[in-house]
């Protein structure tokens, strides 16, 4: 069964502006943005999705960690934050439509954490707001057959992806699949799936804004609850898409190194046999000598193939 929501006025502008600021994104060859830019905004993504949930280690600490520097703190902080770097790093092997990778994701952000970590909770839980229960999640026994349906309307439901992302995230929560763990779950699950179209979400740090309107993030998964449909929150989580794509293009000093446009070029030619004249079409910045020097230093370190020679080269990824 779909989950219900309504297509507003604002849902429709707010996908046209995301729109054109992806093809602004594309043009600016950010997205798949510069290593240094990536690095750091996978620390912050990773410290605002925890922040979110409690964690009380700072930037300065996580970026520490994933440097394998001790850090002094909290054990089950320090525990959150390798975990989180492990899901993150095995971010590109999870399918999005997969109910078992989700698990898996699951599995790896609560290892050591909880009971039982990538298994469905097997007891009912209420969501409380200090004193004041706010929400009673579906109980355990509807579980599987409630995220079944879920991941069917994210494989099979014709709306734009935009959409479904936000759909899910919403549900997800909602549902509350797990004993604890949902709201990152969440936030990754909605990432994982705007990636698998749009490369540059990967390292977005949607998060950092989420956390930044921490309040009116929990305000619009309220509503929604209220009104028994998801449209405020796909309201909500289209306006920090947008938000977090105009900080991309608003960046400073973004410039691409050799390695990242060796990069970059890799997930737009993918497996296709190209030339130097190709190469250099997608980054017009950049002179013909530049060009050549990028494409040798590929070469060099095996990162492309080479076949024939002068004007008639081509190269292929290895």
């Amino acid at each position: 069964m779909k989950p219900p929501y309504n297509i507003t006025g604002k849902i429709l502008n707010l996908v046209a502006l995301i729109s054109e600021r992806i093809g602004e994104v594309n043009s600016a060859h950010l997205n798949k943005p510069p290593i240094e830019l990536r690095k750091k905004n996978r620390i912050k993504t990773i410290h605002s999705s925890l922040e979110i949930e409690g964690n009380t280690l700072s930037i300065e600490q996580i970026t520490a960690i994933v440097e394998n520097k001790r850090v002094f703190a909290p054990k089950k902080d320090i525990l959150e934050v390798k975990n989180a770097i492990a899901v993150y790093d095995y971010l590109y092997k999870l399918n999005p439509y997969g109910f078992n990778s989700f698990c898996k994701a699951h599995g790896m952000f609560m290892d050591g954490l909880i009971e039982s970590p990538g298994k469905l909770r097997n007891k009912s839980v209420g969501i409380a707001k200090g004193s004041e229960v706010t929400h009673i999640a579906p109980p355990a026994h509807m579980l599987k057959a409630l995220m079944n349906d879920l991941f069917t309307y994210l494989k099979k439901d014709n709306d734009l992806l935009l959409l479904k992302s936000c759909v899910f995230h919403y549900e997800l929560e909602f549902i509350h699949p797990f004993m604890d763990g949902n709201g990152r779950m969440g936030r990754l699950w909605q990432t994982l799936i705007l990636k698998s179209v749009y490369p540059v979400f990967e390292f977005l740090p949607v998060e950092t804004l989420i956390k930044e309107r921490q309040a009116k993030y929990y305000e619009a998964l309220g509503k929604s609850d209220d009104m028994g449909e998801a449209t405020v929150f796909i309201e909500f989580m289209l306006e920090i898409i947008l938000e977090s794509l105009k900080e991309l293009l608003n960046s400073n000093n973004v410039n691409l190194t050799k390695i990242d446009r060796i990069d970059l070029f890799k997930t737009i030619i993918k497996e296709e046999c190209f030339t130097r004249k190709e190469y250099l079409r997608n980054f017009r910045e950049i002179s013909s000598a530049t060009a050549s020097r990028d494409l040798k230093y590929a070469v060099e370190n095996q990162l492309i193939k080479k076949s024939g020679d002068k004007s008639t080269s081509t190269y292929r990824f290895e």
